[in-house]
């Protein structure tokens, strides 16, 4: 399985803080409106069949559904879905969560939605190109599917290493592994494979 289990404990542990907008997932809450915006702004999503890989604890899941998406968010981690699950019983938001791999739904699903997203997740699992290909089996002909993920630049690495996990102490340290961060180049090479 395309799984990084060090990767897996260090989001569980952290899963019961993933609503507080001041923890560490602060920078995921603040972007998630820009973030929204830009799918929305794409893919007009109100009424499509969206489905959010390497969802967590399901920040942009719930977001796209309170914009009248047809939400299935999938993560491997069993602790944020539970956070995820726990969280819509206080909002009243619509989202079908899943504890399964993008690849086994893909086998399992293709071609099922007109939109996917893959935020800040490529660069925590060991095969990136398997996340891509899966996501392009699970779109439907004519869909969109939108990818977010950490540059490998020195920018980044001052930014998202040095500055928010050492300096700002925004995020854990060892949140982020600047080896596993993802060129562009590398991103289209995943998606043209």
């Amino acid at each position: 399985m395309n799984v990084d289990e060090l990767e897996l404990q260090k989001f569980s542990a952290l899963a019961h803080r993933w609503w507080d907008p001041n923890s560490e997932f602060k920078p995921l809450h603040d972007i998630n409106p820009l973030r929204l915006n830009y799918i929305d702004g794409l893919a007009h999503i109100a009424g499509k069949k969206i489905l959010d890989v390497g969802c967590g604890g399901g920040i942009l899941s719930e977001s796209m559904a309170a914009r009248g998406a047809e939400v299935t968010g999938i993560d491997l981690g069993d602790k944020p879905l539970k956070v995820a699950k726990l969280h819509l019983l206080e909002t009243g938001q619509k989202v079908d969560y899943r504890l399964i791999a993008a690849e086994d739904l893909a086998a399992e699903q293709p071609g099922q939605f007109d939109v996917v997203t893959c935020m800040e997740m490529l660069e925590h699992v060991p095969d990136p190109a398997s996340i891509v290909r899966a996501c392009a089996t699970l779109v439907k002909p004519g869909g969109q599917v939108f990818f977010s993920t950490l540059n490998r630049n020195p920018k980044s690495y001052l930014f998202a290493v040095i500055g928010a996990e050492y300096l700002l102490k925004l995020l854990p340290r060892g949140t982020h592994d600047y080896a596993k961060f993802i060129k562009p180049s590398e991103l289209a090479r995943f998606a043209r494979n």
